[in-house]
């Protein structure tokens, strides 16, 4: 063994952890990714409307809680379908996520709304691309050299 494979061995830490994921840096990048999603599917994406700023903000923090907490859970639900589909579930799943938080939000009498399914489907597709593209970009950024 070399020595690094030996020190991932014998760490208590399991699995190894090549990043903190639950870091406040990691948090904020998720929170920033997230609300430029949210905007874009605003400016994109008919049937999508944020009213202003303060509402794009608890909408993205509703969001969070939604990705955080429910989405996992449904994940876990649907996972034949997810394996039966081959992932393309995850798409309608998705979808469902971002109509929840448009329904929360209504609760909360923020000024966020998201019209039918299709509008849905296509918000939460360019906030997962949106996500995936800036994520991946941060990451390659901070990476050692």
């Amino acid at each position: 063994m070399s020595g690094g494979s030996y020190r991932w061995w014998v760490s208590w830490e399991w699995p190894p952890r090549h990043r903190d994921e639950w870091s406040l840096e990691s948090l904020a990048l998720r929170f920033v990714v997230s609300a430029i999603g949210i905007l874009l599917a605003d400016q994109w994406v008919r049937g999508v409307r944020v009213g202003d700023w303060q509402a794009l903000l608890v909408t993205t923090a509703i969001f969070a809680i939604v990705h955080t907490f429910v989405r996992p859970l449904l994940f876990w639900v649907t996972c034949p379908l997810q394996v039966l589909t081959l992932g393309l579930f995850t798409l309608l799943l998705n979808a469902a996520m971002l109509a929840l938080t448009a329904w929360a939000a209504g609760q909360l009498e923020v000024n966020f709304s998201v019209d039918g399914f299709w509008a849905a489907f296509l918000g939460a597709l360019l906030i997962s691309v949106t996500g995936l593209v800036l994520t991946s970009l941060a990451r390659r950024r901070q990476a050692p050299l």
